[in-house]
């Protein structure tokens, strides 16, 4: 338990982190009519650190899973990337208002950026 203390304590300054957002479909997760378990992640690459996971209905839920996440975890000073389905100003401004900084993808989804 202390050598995973210290190592948490090692990679988990605050500040200066890339926090991939992503959502994935876990494969072999659908059986019979019940559909495939769909989650949201933050994790830190560069650490191979997960922060925090929430499950969602669908694919389609992860607009409003991403600011539940942001809760969960402290962001202050880090760089939050997300792909096209997170490019929301709620979620931007939720990032902002948490003290990180924001690379989101832009697709069609938002035309008149």
């Amino acid at each position: 338990m202390a050598c995973l203390q210290q190592w948490l304590s090692d990679t988990s300054e605050a500040g200066g982190r890339e926090v991939n957002i992503d959502g994935k479909t876990m494969r072999g997760s659908a059986v019979g009519e019940r559909k495939g378990i769909h989650m949201v992640s933050a994790w830190v690459g560069e650490s191979n650190l997960t922060l925090g996971q929430l499950a969602t209905e669908s694919h389609g839920n992860e607009i409003t899973a991403i600011p539940q996440l942001l809760d969960l975890i402290d962001i202050r000073g880090d760089t939050v990337t997300i792909d096209a389905m997170g490019c929301q100003s709620a979620i931007a401004s939720k990032i902002r208002s948490k003290g990180a900084d924001y690379v989101l993808a832009v697709k069609e989804n938002q035309p008149t950026l």
